[in-house]
């Protein structure tokens, strides 16, 4: 690791709305995220999970839904197109995002050498932007990348309900 080498770790966690708020004040408190460069927290709405202790539930029902102010606009591409991803959401009003190296596993993904199955590097973008704003980001993602081909990737959008730590 390089002097000029920034890490960043991402928590998620899944838990009741109650329980989050709360997680969320400790950690802005503990963290001083208020401070520039101090991180990011958020949360969003889950609508239904599977897990070891846990099976589906939907949380599609109106339970007085708050209108989210922010959305996470994730865009999976190949190692080395994130750039690419960035450049076009700045253009179009993005202020910023992070990208998260990672491993593909889609149907037209894995390819084989010598009988074992390889898995291509991936990278995601995660940008938090306001939900005026979204609709922008995300089409211009998608023109400048050619999402709808295949193998060029995928965008999808979270509503997220609060955020601490992001500066106007």
């Amino acid at each position: 690791m390089d002097l000029t080498d920034i890490r960043k770790e991402i928590v998620l966690m899944l838990g009741e709305k109650s329980v989050a708020e709360y997680a969320l004040e400790v950690i802005n408190e503990k963290l001083a995220l208020h401070k520039p460069n101090h991180g990011i927290a958020f949360t969003s709405t889950v609508r239904g999970y599977v897990g070891r202790h846990f099976s589906f539930r939907s949380e599609q029902e109106s339970r007085g839904a708050e209108i989210p102010m922010y959305h996470a606009i994730y865009t999976v591409v190949d190692r080395g197109r994130a750039e690419e991803v960035m450049e076009a959401a700045t253009k179009a009003g993005s202020r910023g995002g992070t990208i998260i190296n990672a491993r593909g596993s889609g149907i037209h993904e894995t390819h084989t050498l010598f009988s074992m199955a390889i898995e291509p590097e991936k990278e995601i973008v995660m940008i938090l932007a306001e939900s005026k704003t979204t609709e922008a980001i995300v089409t211009a993602i998608r023109n400048e990348l050619h999402i709808e081909q295949p193998g060029n990737g995928i965008i999808f959008v979270l509503d997220v309900t609060q955020t601490y730590g992001l500066r106007q």
